[in-house]
């Protein structure tokens, strides 16, 4: 009679776990139980080899960004008051839910307010504090064993503008980049709600740092509120879940987003910038004066050959804000807005972003001064097309008026 096959897996699994130890018996563990172990063993698809390199590597990174003390810095006040992140209850498997509502969050303005240390410390703050209140919980019920959490990602207001700002991008890859080498398995799912259309944009940037078995675990919902609301309350019971978002959970005073669990986010106050004094110009900068009143508009136009070369801005005024857009010229569609015109305070601190360029063809980035009757501009900037990693070229721009 032959041997069941999910016996032999259960088997073979036990059996590497049991190695796995062995190997690791000099280890200092944050968690030294068999659950946690094991987690680095599902991350690797129990290669021995692979999952003991990636243990080694994660106390190695403890030890030199001192993880084990984190707990005990105090966060900027900035980032507290406005990064949405709490924890709002449990679901229906005894794991934590926790809610960010990352489309109300102002990140170009967290990352003009903090150092990008600080930025990246915060953010190891978190997981964490996560890491203990759910082993505490564990050893306290006897639940939840594996450790793991839910967590609920609205993407409600999300714009192009947010996701544009080049240093945030690469702060947010690199706590992807974290999560996926140093805390493996720690999520049990993850809702994406109200995913607009550039979530894609947003998703293939970040997919490369995201490990297969957590891109797995996601369940993601345009705006559709009854579709995702449905989906919650399958794995959440509603007294778990503020009525903000289905659920029939409100705070003392009633309000059903729940602030006193976790904040919305919100616009970043100047006054929490690290520097009020005017951004100072670069050499390679380039110089453009904008008349005020209705001529007072600037259109820089990019021909763009290659799919999903990358548009890249910097820019700064003298005299006051400026309005700023990106779009694409569609033969099909005409103006398509990438970064829908907006006032930008670039006399208080220099605008950077970049955006990919899906399609070959033309990009206009404009600059508005129509909203000013008196005032004109200076307005010093560097735009470039990067087609490949490996070369940088501007083109050349057309100015009109």
């Amino acid at each position: 009679m032959s041997a069941d096959p999910v016996d032999e897996i259960i088997d073979k699994k036990k059996i590497a776990l049991l190695e796995f130890k062995k190997r690791i018996h000099d280890c200092k563990l944050f968690d030294p139980r068999d659950e946690y172990i094991q987690k680095w063993l599902v991350a690797r698809s129990y290669n021995i080899n692979e999952a003991e390199k990636m243990l080694r590597a994660s106390l190695a990174w403890r030890e030199e960004n001192e993880i084990d003390q984190v707990l005990k810095w105090t966060q900027p006040e900035v980032m507290l008051k406005y990064v949405s992140y709490g924890k709002i209850g449990h679901d229906k498997f005894d794991c934590p839910v926790y809610v960010s509502a990352q489309g109300r969050i102002d990140y170009r303005g967290l990352v003009q307010s903090v150092t990008k240390k600080d930025y990246l410390r915060c953010h190891n703050y978190n997981q964490e504090k996560l890491m203990q209140d759910m082993l505490e919980q564990c050893l306290r019920t006897g639940k939840n064993v594996d450790c793991q959490s839910t967590l609920i990602l609205d993407l409600e207001c999300l714009s192009m503008r947010q996701i544009a700002c080049r240093t945030a991008v690469q702060l947010g890859t690199e706590q992807t980049r974290v999560n996926n080498l140093y805390y493996p398995e720690i999520c049990r799912r993850i809702f994406v709600i109200n995913a607009p259309k550039l979530f894609t944009v947003i998703f293939n940037i970040l997919k490369p740092f995201v490990a297969q078995e957590t891109q797995a675990k996601m369940k993601i919902f345009s705006s559709n509120r009854k579709e995702w609301t449905a989906a919650l309350l399958e794995e959440i019971d509603a007294d778990q879940l503020p009525a903000f978002y289905g659920g029939t959970m409100v705070d003392p005073d009633g309000d059903p987003k729940c602030p006193s669990k976790f904040n919305m986010g919100g616009k970043v106050p100047y006054s929490y910038y690290l520097s009020n004094s005017a951004p100072v110009a670069k050499d390679y900068m380039e110089t453009m004066n904008i008349i005020a009143g209705s001529s007072g508009c600037k259109k820089l136009k990019y021909k763009v050959d290659v799919a999903n070369s990358i548009l890249k801005w910097e820019f700064m005024t003298e005299g006051g804000d400026i309005g700023f857009r990106v779009y694409f010229k569609s033969a099909e569609e005409g103006p398509v807005d990438l970064v829908p015109l907006s006032r930008t305070e670039s006399h208080l601190v220099t605008e950077e972003g970049e955006l990919i360029c899906v399609n070959p063809g033309k990009y206009v980035v404009v600059f508005d001064n129509t909203f000013s009757m008196l005032r004109s501009k200076k307005l010093r900037y560097h735009i470039v097309i990067i087609d490949c990693p490996a070369s940088e070229s501007q083109t050349t721009a057309a100015v009109v008026g």
